[in-house]
């Protein structure tokens, strides 16, 4: 048998990166997670993301988005299943804060952004299509993500490839090599634990910080999925929201607290939420202010923030064995996935073609 495969995590990065190696066909692939599609723990990020395709990065650094977009753009279109769908996005900024280069999601608001060449119908907003502070926007039609549906849909599609999933919490990555469904050693390990690379032993990075994200679920549907620059509230509080596709309601944000662990919802910022999205879009609410929200429920996910940015390089853990590490997303988790994920395929590559244990194996098939 070829080389075994075990991946760590089960998170956007970790499903789509096991799907993708899994398409090579002839290295069995088991993910081993903590968590997986269905669970609610705040630091297992990937069910809290809003989530979306709003390029976050330069033009120098957008390569992972491009790729991600091509196929979020294809499931849109042609798998309804995947739960992602095609919805209009108004985008709008406060000069104000594009004077902070540590605002959060800076590349999203630049004054000409590069990533209009990817959409059809980009456009700048009108003065009177603003809301009431701001004072420069645009506007386009990208994707939502349903994560509840999504999640499982990756999970299933890695299931048809033959891949296999392990519930187990590693406390040390050298566990891997004997997680693999094969009963063999796995020679190569993708490490796609996100935050959990904080403490997981032989890994250990302290870049990792959680960026605490407090979000607010409700049925009322909205015009267009809208994003704002900066709130008068702070620079740890943001507004957002975005209707999820097949009924899963609207989504509005939020924080974004680097270093904050508390994996509670705080109602005083729930409230500051809701009233943020009524003052910027009150036809949400009906026109009823904060008694014409109807909440589903409230949520915090923990993204997994990286000092320096995403690790996605190989590693030797020994001898014959490799790790190739994929985490520390922060935000951008699902809009960069499948460009990771074939960065991961490629490094892959490479150490498969320098081991000659790879070499051996592949001269028995």
């Amino acid at each position: 048998m070829v080389t075994p495969i075990v991946v760590i995590g089960a998170g956007v990065s970790g499903l789509t990166s096991a799907l993708l190696l899994s398409r090579k066909g002839n290295y069995p692939v088991t993910v081993v997670a903590e968590f997986m599609p269905g669970d609610s723990n705040p630091e297992y990020a990937s069910p809290w993301a809003g989530a979306n395709f709003i390029p976050l990065h330069p033009d120098d650094e957008s390569q992972r988005e491009r790729r991600t977009w091509l196929e979020l753009r294809r499931l849109a279109t042609e798998v309804p299943e995947a739960g992602i769908h095609f919805q209009r996005v108004k985008l709008q900024r406060r000069d104000e804060d594009l004077k902070d280069p540590e605002a959060n999601f800076q590349g999203a608001f630049a004054e000409n952004p590069w990533f209009k060449e990817l959409f059809d119908d980009f456009r700048d907003l009108t003065k009177s299509e603003l809301a009431p502070g701001y004072d420069a926007g645009c506007q386009f039609t990208t994707v939502c993500i349903n994560t509840a549906i999504y999640l499982p849909w990756l999970l299933g599609q890695c299931v048809k490839n033959g891949v296999t999933f392990q519930r187990a919490r590693l406390s040390n990555i050298e566990q891997a090599r004997n997680m693999s469904h094969t009963g063999k050693p796995a020679k190569i390990i993708i490490n796609a634990s996100g935050l959990g690379s904080r403490s997981l032993g032989g890994v250990k990075d302290e870049k990792m910080l959680p960026a605490r994200g407090q979000t607010v679920i409700v049925e009322n549907t909205i015009p267009a999925m809208m994003m704002f620059s900066g709130t008068n509230d702070g620079p740890t509080e943001e507004t957002y929201m975005m209707q999820r596709a097949v009924g899963g309601g609207t989504i509005l944000g939020g924080t974004y607290e680097l270093g904050n662990w508390n994996p509670t919802p705080d109602p005083n910022i729930a409230t500051r939420i809701l009233q943020r999205i009524v003052d910027v879009c009150p036809e949400v609410a009906d026109g009823k202010g904060l008694k014409g929200m109807r909440i589903i429920r409230h949520g915090v996910g923990l993204r997994p923030f990286r000092h320096g940015g995403v690790r996605i390089e190989k590693e030797q853990l020994r001898q014959d064995t490799w790790v190739i590490h994929n985490y520390g997303h922060d935000s951008w988790g699902y809009l960069g996935s499948y460009g990771c994920a074939e960065q991961v395929v490629k490094l892959f590559d490479e150490v498969s073609r320098s081991c000659p244990w790879d070499a051996v194996s592949k001269a028995r098939l």
